[in-house]
């Protein structure tokens, strides 16, 4: 299940247009049209873009009368941050140890 979430939330952020509306929600809550107000693209491709990230969990949204609001869930984008820090951590030892192999074999080449 973890993996699936992932998959969706990195789908998310793989667009800049995305990206954008996540950062714009950083600064709080905002109206669909208020999303779309910097973009150059109908609101119609803004509410996909933002149903894109909710079904990532990355921001839900709520309607009152004809004005859909968005607001940013940070939860999703803390497993992306475990994930990536597990992964980080993995790769600096695996690093280590190659560099600890390639010290030895050239101390061993010198002899």
């Amino acid at each position: 299940m973890l993996n699936y979430q992932l998959d969706h939330v990195f789908r998310a952020l793989a667009d800049p247009t995305r990206r954008t509306i996540l950062e714009r929600l950083t600064a709080g809550e905002a109206s669909v049209s208020e999303l779309a107000r910097p973009l150059e693209m109908s609101l119609a491709a803004v509410l996909q873009h933002v149903q894109m990230l909710e079904v990532s969990g990355l921001v839900r949204s709520r309607k009152r009368g004809r004005v859909r609001t968005c607001r940013i869930e940070s939860e999703a984008l803390r497993a992306a941050e475990s994930w990536l820090s597990e992964r980080r951590a993995l790769w600096s030892r695996r690093l280590d140890q190659l560099g600890t192999l390639l010290a030895e074999q050239q101390k061993g080449s010198r002899k």
